[in-house]
């Protein structure tokens, strides 16, 4: 079995999408090329990637590739919400199984959304043409489907309610809140007393005044937290969600007297909501990593974030595998 996540550096939306011409592709395309000339052949593939890989050139010499090896393949788009998780993680996945019957949901040059689920035989699974497959009520597309910030640099919305939030932004996370298929985030979060020291993760007083407006803010009873990247602790804006733990103040209640207030008054308000990053320990338990997993001591909160914020969900890889040789 091969397993591989190629440099998506040149496939990420708000980079140059170099493709191919991106020097960092090469490793990818040298395997490409050797691939059909192995004396043995792996019976099991699965690759990751970021979305955008899957309107790359790159994708497409893949694709041709494991066809002329005799592949039987099948590719997806998906979040870790498809199987409960609080959280938004998008990426393009693709199994594939060396001369094999068609996989029994297999279909081909279109992009799945979802895991198959077992239905009677005759049956076909819910499948989403590739043009429509930005589809995901909880994913990282071009704009966040829960902050609808464009990620891509374009026009940010307007008609903001507070918070530069639109009536449309908030019914939106309104609805992931409101999905009882996905657990609610307090299923992942550390106890205060855990004597990890939580002190050290609520947020400068000097970030909330300068970014207030700009933060995804959930509560331990939110259904949703945006997709967690390597800038995480370190810069603000897009890298993830951060905690609201005092449930009790309603965030209306915060945003919308603002105007008019001094610098003191505002941050007071903010005070009130005891905003803080989520732990390293709690983005591992949303990508799926076991109890049992942990850093060496040597590692610093920041190289922690930036390692799993490069890091794929555990549970979406192990279900795919599962399907790949099931």
């Amino acid at each position: 079995m091969i397993l591989m996540s190629p440099p998506c550096q040149p496939f990420t939306r708000i980079g140059r999408q170099g493709d191919v011409s991106d020097p960092r592709t090469r490793s990818f395309l040298y395997f490409l090329d050797i691939l059909p000339r192995l004396a043995k052949l792996p019976k099991y593939l699965l690759l990751e990637n970021v979305k955008g890989f899957e309107t790359s050139s790159a994708r497409d010499e893949l694709i041709r590739t494991l066809e002329k090896c005799g592949f039987t393949y099948q590719e997806f788009l998906l979040s870790p919400t498809c199987l409960g998780i609080p959280n938004s993680r998008l990426r393009y996945f693709l199994i594939a199984r060396l001369h094999s019957e068609p996989f029994p949901f297999q279909d081909p040059g279109k992009i799945l959304t979802d895991f198959p689920r077992q239905e009677p035989a005759g049956s076909k699974t819910s499948r989403v043409p590739a043009a429509l497959a930005e589809r995901s009520s909880l994913s990282k597309a071009t704009k966040d489907p829960v902050s609808g910030y464009d990620h891509d640099g374009g026009q940010r919305p307007q008609d903001f309610l507070f918070k530069l939030e639109t009536a449309e932004q908030l019914e939106r996370k309104q609805q992931a809140d409101s999905d009882l298929s996905v657990q609610m985030l307090k299923a992942y979060l550390q106890d205060d007393d855990d004597g990890e020291g939580m002190s050290q993760y609520f947020l400068p007083e000097k970030s909330l005044l300068r970014y207030a407006f700009l933060l995804d803010i959930v509560t331990p009873s939110c259904r949703r937290s945006t997709c967690f990247t390597k800038g995480y602790g370190n810069y603000i804006e897009g890298t993830g969600s951060v905690l609201q733990t005092a449930e009790e103040i309603q965030l209306e209640s915060v945003f919308k007297p603002f105007e008019g207030l001094s610098e003191d008054e505002k941050l007071t308000k903010l005070l009130t909501l005891k905003l803080r990053y989520f732990t390293p320990r709690e983005i591992a338990n949303l990508q799926g990593f076991p109890p049992e997993f942990g850093f060496p001591d040597k590692v610093t909160t920041k190289q922690r974030y930036r390692l799993l914020g490069n890091s794929l969900n555990v549970q979406v890889v192990a279900k795919l595998i599962s399907i790949l040789v099931g």
